[in-house]
């Protein structure tokens, strides 16, 4: 009987030591923003700069995060995704240690918001595209598991930074907190390429057929008892060793549908028809295609550079060093730009709740315990989709689009809530509904993209997501400080939340109806 092996990723193993190393810079990056005035607040005070320079030095954060996230994608190809998530560590560590000696304004915005600003930027894409590469099957339920202990560091973060200010003083809470963040370099440490834990699996009956109906011109026969697939020498086939067969070169066109059917990462719905997400052996990534392969694996084997080809423009250079062509694709562009704005007003929902709640009339115990039961009920939604994802494989885009549309929903009964009881149900839903915006984020690239391609696609989107967030948040700010109505506030907010559920819909329906067209046409 014939036999062979092929090699997919763990789907655990090493991967849960990456979604512990992924939970510990992430708590303290983001939940460090949230407590940015608690921890910075008197100090910012006594030197004269409080809230404007609050503003501005998390603005500046934010800007220095998403621009050392549009160049991850090519600093990972020239140096290596670990290095470059290491690097990213120490200089996260790095703006922590130089925080305990500043003294100004200008030294504060040097270490936090540049310094630990790119080096977050780093880690981020780091994380994802090892945690890409690590799991398939079981992606939303580890991906939950994550970032049910971010969730949880970061509810104990702000109470553990009031206590070390009380303990320790301002410069001592600031040196725990450079000791706590020095684990960013741990946990990149463990970010450890994905070709070290592969795992060797038989392939199935119906893989060994698709072997079966290639060309069976063997050259020599063979010892090797040991099934296994190798490369040949020709870059355009693959040749596959079995127990009782010698080596088969396969086609690349045969290899695509191989890889799609014996891939472990399974061939995920882009939402304009089926692609192929390859999760082969670096030898298989090799051969498929390249960096700056499309989507869709192209058949076509490498041909020479022709000698009279015109040297690229340095514009075209550009695009390709920063992947722009990703701004052609439609799709891509509705993702990204959905998923800025529906970011952009949760996090500035939760940021005006607590001042609005306080001129409703809420007395500050009230209105902690209620942030409170929104974060708990987060906490819990976390591991609630963890526990669903055993049982039920959702596309992660479909999790996210209903997030957005029962949290547009929500808000208008939030608007109309007034009485504690009430206002602690609703925080609850939108608590809960929050994580299905939070938890499948970077799962819808992964889904989308090739794997090749991840690293720069989710680096893009995250420097047009700063910049979304720069151009429309002055915009609300400025909005809420001339009408000082909050009830017209929140609904601008709601608005940008629909920008992300209706395009989504849109694109359904119409993608819905084209693919109907175009099978009728074939009919007829």
């Amino acid at each position: 009987m014939k036999t062979g092996t092929r090699l997919e990723a763990p789907d655990g193993g090493w991967g849960i030591l990456v979604c512990i190393g992924m939970a510990m810079p992430f708590v303290s990056g983001l939940a460090a923003l949230p407590s940015f005035g608690l921890v910075f607040g008197d100090f910012l005070k006594s030197i004269g700069a409080e809230t404007s320079a609050i503003g501005f030095i998390t603005s500046a954060f934010f800007f220095s995060f998403s621009f050392a996230g549009l160049f991850s994608g090519s600093l990972f190809n020239r140096f290596g995704l670990r290095n470059i998530g290491i690097f990213g560590g120490f200089l996260y560590f790095g703006g922590s240690v130089l925080q305990i000696f500043v003294t100004s304004t200008i030294g504060l915005i040097f270490a936090f918001s540049l310094i630990q600003g790119v080096g977050f930027g780093l880690i981020v894409p780091t994380s994802y595209t090892t945690f890409n590469n690590y799991f398939v099957k079981k992606r939303i339920m580890w991906m939950s598991f994550s970032q049910s202990l971010i969730g949880l560091g970061s509810m104990f973060y702000p109470v553990l930074m009031q206590k070390f200010l009380e303990w320790y003083g301002f410069r001592g809470c600031l040196m725990v907190l450079a000791a706590i963040n020095s684990h960013a370099i741990l946990g990149m440490l463990l970010m450890q390429p994905v070709e070290w834990h592969m795992r060797e699996v038989p392939c199935t009956d119906e893989e060994m057929q698709h072997l079966d109906r290639t060309e069976p011109q063997p050259e020599k026969i063979t010892e090797t008892r040991k099934p296994s697939i190798k490369v040949n020498q020709d870059k355009n086939h693959l040749s596959v060793s079995t127990s009782s067969i010698g080596p088969r070169k396969l086609s690349v066109h045969m290899m695509e549908k191989l890889s799609s059917r014996c891939s472990s990462i399974a061939s995920l719905g882009n939402w304009s028809g089926p692609m192929v997400v390859s999760d082969a052996s670096p030898e298989m990534l090799n051969i498929i295609g390249s960096r700056r392969a499309s989507t869709v694996v192209s058949g076509k084997s490498h041909s020479s550079i022709s000698k009279n080809e015109k040297p690229r423009s340095k514009w075209q250079i550009v695009v390709d060093f920063l992947d722009l062509t990703l701004l052609k694709k439609p799709i891509y562009v509705n993702i990204v730009l959905g998923i800025s704005f529906a970011l952009y007003s949760d996090i500035a929902f939760f940021t005006l709740q607590p001042l609005y709640m306080f001129e409703l009339g809420f007395n500050r115990p009230d209105t902690a315990s209620i942030i409170a039961i929104g974060a708990a009920a987060d906490l819990g939604s976390r591991i609630f989709l963890a526990f669903l994802a055993v049982f039920i494989q959702v596309p992660s885009r479909y999790i996210y689009l209903a997030g957005s549309f029962f949290t547009v929903l929500s808000r208008f009964v939030f608007l109309h809530v007034f009485d504690f009881k009430g206002m602690a149900i609703i925080t609850a839903v939108m608590g809960f509904l929050r994580t299905w915006i939070h938890v499948p984020l970077p799962l819808i690239f992964a889904e989308y993209l090739p794997k090749e391609r991840f690293a720069t696609g989710y680096g893009l989107f995250m420097f047009m997501q700063g910049n979304v967030m720069f151009a429309i948040g002055p915009f609300v700010g400025y909005l809420r400080d001339m009408t000082k109505d909050y009830i017209l506030t929140f609904h601008c907010l709601n608005f940008f939340m629909g920008l992300c559920a209706f395009p989504w819909i849109i694109e359904i329906i119409y993608l819905k109806f084209r693919r109907r067209g175009k099978i009728q046409a074939n009919c007829s």
